[in-house]
């Protein structure tokens, strides 16, 4: 047992929790007790999982799994260093080799989460004389990697070119680079980035364009090559991030671009610099997985066919699924929005209790006044499950009085 102290040093990270309780939006994490799946057991509890990233299934794939027995058996659990010194090991390069061939650009590098790849990214190639013109509604990663640069940040309205135009005709004139940056996807309304409009921004202006595909990474494009693929982007962005976590099943992130973007990384990137290589287990876990996207596309329309049978039965049962500037989601992240965090938080957990999991999502991850259960589809959900789901949700909804105030 451990012993509770009474030091008062870390007193105010207690009360802020005191303050969490107090409104709601405090909670435990959820405990899964086997595989990622559409059906699987949380807290000792089945539930039908609508809340992984697991977007096509491979995460448990048997294929990704004997890639990882395998490469285990042959190299190890782990590479035993940083990349810069002993730990690049041949199933790396294999790996960034192959991702690279995938999004049509010179080279790759993979980092040990996408947030490493965004936050190291962008606070490498960027200091304090640059500018980041920044989407209001981008991930946390980049804004850190923004902070961690020192450039002077200008952010931009969702999705408004314009508005980033006008910004970008601001500093036209002043010294030193500028970088336009936008997710490919954005993770709480599940909207899509407006890539062409900036691309073709950045061009006009010479700025450096960024997307981070995250959540579009194995959703959008040709056999899920992402969001430049989506729009017909290729060659006019200079630094795509991707994730290895989500639609690729396993963990990391990664950059494509030009070879010397790429050879600057291995230099000046410190989480690559300062962090031990990833076990090769995963380094082939993942090429297995980008084998079976480039073979098997059905997968990635099961998915789409599932989210567009889940959201159309939720927007005709009165839900509002749209997001804070879009009338609706465009992806599979569908978001229902509550509106009050407490209240939010507690429809999640009688959800949960209802045999269904969705995520509560409440302020600072959204706005005041958007807090949203987030509900992820799967390639892997059957109808039978998702309209199990759908007759739970309404159901909980309407015996909570929610139904007209989330319509």
């Amino acid at each position: 047992m451990t012993q509770a102290t009474e030091r008062p040093q870390l007193a105010h990270l207690t009360a802020i929790l005191d303050e969490l309780r107090a409104n709601g939006t405090h909670f435990n994490l959820r405990i899964l007790d086997d595989q990622q799946a559409p059906v699987c057991h949380y807290d000792g509890k089945q539930v039908i999982n609508l809340a992984s990233n697991n977007y096509l299934g491979l995460a448990n794939h048997p294929k990704l799994i004997e890639a990882a027995l395998a490469a285990t058996r042959a190299f190890g659990v782990g590479s035993g260093a940083v990349r810069t010194i002993a730990g690049t090991m041949r199933i790396h390069m294999d790996l960034e080799e192959k991702i690279a061939r995938f999004k049509n650009v010179e080279a790759c590098v993979v980092f040990q989460s996408g947030f490493t790849a965004n936050a190291g990214t962008v606070s490498s190639i960027l200091g304090k004389d640059d500018f980041i013109l920044s989407d209001e509604l981008n991930h946390a990663s980049i804004i850190d990697g923004a902070r961690l640069s020192r450039a002077k940040i200008k952010v931009f309205r969702h999705k408004d070119a314009a508005h980033c135009e006008e910004l970008l005709q601001e500093v036209a004139n002043e010294p030193g680079r500028k970088l336009v940056i936008t997710d490919g996807v954005f993770s709480m309304d599940g909207d899509i980035g407006p890539v062409d409009k900036l691309a073709a921004l950045a061009e006009k202006y010479g700025a450096i364009m960024m997307v981070d595909d995250a959540h579009a990474s194995g959703v959008l494009g040709r056999n899920g090559r992402g969001s430049v693929d989506h729009f017909g982007m290729h060659g006019k962005v200079d630094v795509q991030v991707g994730t290895l976590s989500k639609a690729i099943g396993a963990l990391g992130g990664y950059v494509c671009g030009s070879k010397d973007l790429i050879d600057y990384l291995y230099h000046r990137a410190r989480p690559f610099l300062f962090s031990t290589s990833h076990p090769p287990s995963v380094a082939a876990t993942c090429i297995a997985a980008f084998d079976i996207l480039e073979r098997e596309p059905d997968r990635i329309q099961r998915l789409w066919d599932n989210t567009h049978y889940f959201q159309g039965e939720l927007k005709r049962a009165g839900f509002n699924v749209g997001g804070i500037t879009t009338p609706a989601t465009q992806t599979p992240i569908t978001p229902l929005i509550v509106g009050e965090s407490r209240k939010a938080m507690e429809f999640s957990r009688a959800l949960f209790d209802e045999g269904v999991l969705g995520t509560g999502i409440a302020f600072p991850t959204v706005p005041e006044g958007k807090a949203r259960i987030r509900l992820m589809l799967t390639s892997e959900h059957t109808k039978a499950q998702l309209d199990e789901a759908l007759e739970t949700i309404e159901r909980v909804a309407k015996r909570m009085g929610m139904l007209e105030a989330v319509s």
